[in-house]
């Protein structure tokens, strides 16, 4: 059985304060989740304040990105070493705002995923189709291709510290979901595409993610499809009930 993994992609949204203040809210209510996992992804700036706070709880700490050196002259970079330094068991690789804005290819998501590995990160690799792609009948094509991209150079065995998050670009903060037969059928996919690449059983143990606009009235009937085995949730994240409510589905 795979243990669903919901995580929480803060964006740049919350100062420390904040984000303390809507780590704790979380802590206080977050109740018996023995059978899943939970993650919040804060901004840079909050992950040094949430360590200690987040340590012997239930709420695991991760970050929205990483760059693939371990130092160097890379101004405003974080690296594998750094973000281990501070106490994140994950980080987020490849989401589509990074790679809209800030340029992120295939190549480089993919050598972000093998230094995260190579430092006892666990990578979350995001890949999804926009909206033209979609529409044009590419949806399949281009997720496929940036997940083998993406898992160009990891080998099996890294394979179990890799999460996979599907997010259709178009969803994304617009408040349109996939309908829960659609992402199931891109999940089945994107499993059918691991099993290519790494054999059956280790397609089956992998989790892989939905994300897009995971609501409190649309995660229950999300999390009921077979292949689907968690949510990368953002600005339902940033509110302590709305996120709880998502961590509870049923």
């Amino acid at each position: 059985m795979r243990t669903p993994l919901i995580a929480g992609n803060w964006k740049m949204y919350r100062t420390i304060a904040e984000a303390v203040e809507l780590a704790e809210a979380l802590l206080h209510d977050l109740g018996d989740i023995r059978d899943r996992e939970v993650l919040i992804c804060p901004p840079y700036t909050a992950l040094h304040a949430l360590s200690p706070l987040l340590q012997e709880t239930p709420i695991g700490l991760g970050a929205q990105d990483v760059f693939y050196e371990e130092q160097g002259a890379y101004t405003g970079a974080i690296s594998p070493l750094m973000l281990k330094d501070v106490g994140c068991a994950y980080t987020i690789i490849g989401h589509s705002e990074r790679r809209q804005f800030f340029g992120d290819t295939d190549a480089i998501i993919g050598r972000k995923l093998r230094a995260a590995l190579g430092h006892g990160l666990r990578g979350i690799l995001c890949i999804g189709e926009t909206k033209p792609q979609r529409d044009s009948g590419e949806a399949e094509a281009v997720v496929i291709g940036q997940l083998r991209a993406g898992l160009e150079g990891v080998a099996a065995p890294a394979l179990a510290d890799v999460v996979i998050a599907y997010e259709p670009v178009w969803a994304i903060g617009t408040g349109d979901t996939a309908t829960p037969a659609d992402a199931q059928a891109m999940h089945a996919t994107i499993r059918r595409t691991l099993a290519e690449l790494y054999g059956q059983p280790a397609a089956d143990q992998i989790r892989i993610q939905y994300g897009g606009s995971v609501k409190p009235d649309n995660v229950d009937e999300l999390m009921s499809q077979p292949d689907i085995d968690g949510a990368l949730v953002g600005g339902a994240s940033l509110k302590a009930d709305s996120f709880l409510r998502i961590i509870h589905f049923h």
